[in-house]
């Protein structure tokens, strides 16, 4: 990665923060509130005490992993709107094993449930990458109806015969979990994995064959078929290895947060994450920072709302304005090289 791009873009990422804090604190001051107050309650409440930090760490590790999942597929050209999906199948694989794989030693076992989470997660990437490949069907549309399919699926299997009988649909326990280091939040090592993931996935990206081959299909598949990369191959990878890292992060949430499979426990992960990613334009480096940054909002929220008088709907309020500032940046930029093709057209004519 070209060091003065990246520099540039942590520049534009900070600058769209500030932007959008800046906008969030004149909607503070419209409704008779301190701006300065809220920022720091918010804050206190991601940052201040073991409960408050914990469950802001618990919340960035699914954000972690599924927005670098969809950055991966995006640098491929794939718009993966599936990743709720991907989660919800990759935790409910992992609870499986979980529960029912104890013939396997512990260590054994937890490496099979990452495994078959990701591996679950991987096919079912598949499913709409093969279909836009060799079909030319919208992996919009399918990841679209298959986030239901998945839906369905996993709360019909903790209603019925993953059961464990409780008032709330859920499976039994799991007979493994990740150690939660900082009680009473949830707060896990699933982090450290995540974190070893990204960092593995960037690596990928920047420094070794297949990531140039994935690059080169997302800027131009038919120069990748022509130099000899076949662009169908790199397209479905990408999109199977983004839904591994989903399949991981509902794993994480399975053993890590609850124990065992909560009915609808990912609902708002794939957005968010795919919401991170977006505002950094799918920049791989600038996602996890990005996706912190949304996980301290949405942790720091209830406490701003219980300190002050400013309601915890203002964060979404700012992550609004945050994709306003992104695509006004993006529009500009089609203007100007619309405004460059035109002009260079014009000297040529």
């Amino acid at each position: 990665m070209n060091n003065n791009s990246a520099k540039a873009g942590f520049i534009r990422i900070l600058v769209t923060m500030l932007l959008s804090l800046g906008i969030g604190a004149l909607f503070i001051v419209g409704i008779g509130e301190n701006p300065i107050d809220a920022y720091v309650a918010l804050f206190k409440g991601a940052f201040n005490g073991k409960l408050r930090l914990g469950t802001t760490l618990a919340g960035f590790t699914p954000l972690l992993l599924s927005s670098v999942a969809f950055a991966v597929a995006a640098k491929a050209g794939a718009f993966n709107v599936g990743l709720e999906g991907q989660i919800f199948l990759g935790g409910i694989a992992a609870a499986y094993i979980g529960i029912n794989w104890t013939f396997l030693p512990k260590p054994i076992l937890f490496v099979a449930c990452f495994a078959g989470a990701a591996v679950v997660g991987a096919i079912w990437g598949f499913i709409p990458a093969a279909l836009k490949a060799y079909y030319n069907v919208s992996e919009v549309c399918t990841t679209i109806l298959m986030n239901t399919v998945a839906l369905y699926i996993t709360s019909y299997l903790v209603s019925g015969p993953m059961s464990a009988g409780t008032a709330n649909a859920q499976s039994h326990p799991v007979t493994v979990t990740l150690h939660q280091f900082m009680k009473p939040s949830s707060a896990n090592l699933g982090i450290v994995i995540a974190i070893i993931l990204v960092l593995l996935v960037i690596f990928m990206l920047y420094k070794t064959t297949w990531g140039y081959k994935i690059r080169t299909v997302g800027t131009n598949p038919d120069h990748a078929d022509f130099v000899g990369i076949n662009s169908k191959k790199v397209f479905i990878g990408s999109m199977m290895l983004s839904g591994a890292l989903c399949g991981i992060a509902g794993c994480i949430e399975v053993l890590g947060v609850h124990g065992y499979f909560l009915n609808n426990f990912a609902t708002g992960l794939g957005s968010n994450g795919m919401l991170a990613a977006l505002i950094v334009k799918n920049n791989v480096v600038a996602t996890p920072f990005m996706a912190f940054f949304l996980a301290v909002l949405k942790a720091g929220a209830m406490g701003m709302q219980q300190s002050t008088g400013v309601p915890k709907a203002l964060v979404d309020t700012i992550t609004a304005v945050f994709i306003i500032i992104a695509t006004m940046e993006t529009l500009i930029q089609f203007k100007e090289k619309a405004k460059k093709k035109a002009e260079t057209e014009k000297k040529e004519g």
